[in-house]
């Protein structure tokens, strides 16, 4: 049996240790690449926007853990809001000690759903008759995988990946919107137990007008060890963002936050325009609420629609542009028409509506009409052929009735979104689109004044 010798020992040890020091230096100094950093950002926002949410939340809104807030039907302070539903919110915290239990009255002839969703903004759970047949109302106790608490033999266990949630409850308003809000305030949220909940890690709240720099990483581990990403295969993403973190420290710093600034943000921004599957100057999310590794679209969501359902309960579809392309201008009348044989309550088991924003906050556009929305309960009047024409502008146009017309910023650009709940196949897998929006012009143009906004 031979051996080495001492002295060459010392000579490969030397060899190895050069050869490590020198790859480590590489390591340190190897720049982050423009792509990378511009991946990275996308992703990384998505969890940031929840986290701003919920820093909002506790601090302007009154939420306190395990306990629901049922908001006055009509409530319109939070982007792209659904006006037609009675909404209910909450934030649950859980332990393994601690289940929350929720409590549903028997609610029949309506649409509704309890949605809870993750500190990604991905649907993690749906309280219906759809999701649970056989046990659509009642008892319901949210608790984690290693929950050690004893629950009754009348409780429906939903088990959730987080210790922390945030729900989101709807029960559309119908023809009879008191009959929802009776409904709404019966459902009941409370905790089994005292659970030990973190705080929110501390971030610098921007708005959607100034979307946060490179001072967003400086706590970026912190911020990625308080949420688990529940999508496989984000390991590489995360592994960028905790890189730019470690790169700020140092004499990088300053061309990374000027990559975000110039790079990153904008074709962020150039993505959101154009999220999903396009038609007829409209763009569907194909994947909404559970959004597997398209982490651009649930940023996207999380910027502009923040809590979001999936496919099964509601499909959607946004638009800022014309049937051509062009971007909207609330002064322009545009129409939009639906066939006789296809018009939007064809399309669904449930609702339908389409809702008028702006493109900043994402929230309704004031008119003195307070008209936001229009959908099945609106009263729209069809054509003499049986077709039904939505028109949107700053004034009533002369021709159309009133109740199909939906009020717009004037001389703004602004954003359309449209829900369809109960969503036919056709909706769900992507091969419907609505009509496009066409630019009126001639006499169509012309606005009776005493439909003017102030």
């Amino acid at each position: 049996m031979w051996q080495w010798s001492k002295g060459v020992v010392a000579s490969v040890m030397t060899v190895l240790l050069l050869a490590g020091s020198a790859a480590g230096a590489a390591e340190k100094t190897e720049r982050i690449s423009d792509k990378d950093v511009v991946d990275a950002y996308a992703y990384y926002l998505g969890r940031l926007l929840v986290l701003r949410q919920e820093h909002l939340d506790f601090r302007d809104e009154g939420f306190r853990w395990n306990k629901i807030i049922h908001r006055s039907v009509g409530g319109v302070k939070w982007a792209n809001p659904n006006l037609d539903v009675a909404y209910s919110e909450a934030w649950v915290g859980l332990d393994k000690n601690s289940c929350t239990m929720l409590e549903v009255p028997k609610i029949t002839g309506r649409y509704y759903t309890i949605q809870t969703l993750n500190g990604w903004g991905e649907t993690t759970s749906n309280v219906n008759e759809r999701t649970f047949p056989r046990h659509a109302s009642g008892k319901f106790a949210y608790c984690l995988k290693d929950s050690t608490v004893a629950l009754g033999p009348d409780v429906q266990k939903v088990i959730l990946p987080s210790a922390k949630s945030r729900i989101l409850a709807r029960i559309e308003l119908g023809a009879d919107p008191s009959q929802a809000v009776a409904l709404q305030k019966q459902i009941k949220l409370y905790s089994t137990g005292t659970p030990v909940i973190a705080k929110p890690v501390a971030i610098q709240i921007f708005t959607n007008k100034n979307l946060p720099g490179i001072t967003a990483f400086d706590n970026a581990s912190a911020v990625l060890a308080s949420e688990a990403d529940i999508n496989p295969g984000m390991e590489e993403m995360q592994a960028k963002v905790r890189g730019i973190q470690s790169a700020a420290k140092g004499s990088e710093r300053t061309r990374l936050n000027e990559l975000i600034r110039t790079r990153a943000i904008p074709d962020f921004g150039a993505q959101f325009l154009k999220l999903g599957t396009a038609g007829n100057g409209w763009h569907h999310p194909t994947t909404v609420g559970n959004y597997g590794s398209d982490y651009r679209a649930r940023s996207s969501v999380n910027l502009g629609g923040i809590w979001a359902n999936n496919s099964k309960e509601a499909v959607y579809y946004k638009t800022n542009t014309d049937g051509q392309g062009a971007d909207l201008n609330g002064t322009n009348v545009y129409t939009m028409t639906f066939p006789k044989d296809r018009q939007p309550q064809s399309l669904v088991r449930y609702f339908w509506s389409v809702i008028v924003v702006d493109g900043e906050k994402f929230q309704v556009v004031p008119n003195s009409l307070k008209r936001y929305n229009l959908n099945n309960q609106s009263g729209l009047k069809t054509n003499a052929d049986g077709s039904l024409t939505v028109v949107f502008a700053n004034k009533l146009p002369s021709g159309y009735p009133q109740s199909n017309w939906l009020p717009t910023p004037a001389g703004k650009n602004y954003h359309l979104t449209m829900r369809f709940y109960g969503p036919s196949a056709d909706l769900e897998n992507g091969k419907y689109f609505p009509p496009p929006l066409v630019k009126a012009s001639g006499s169509l143009a012309k606005s009776d004044r005493s439909g003017s906004l102030k």
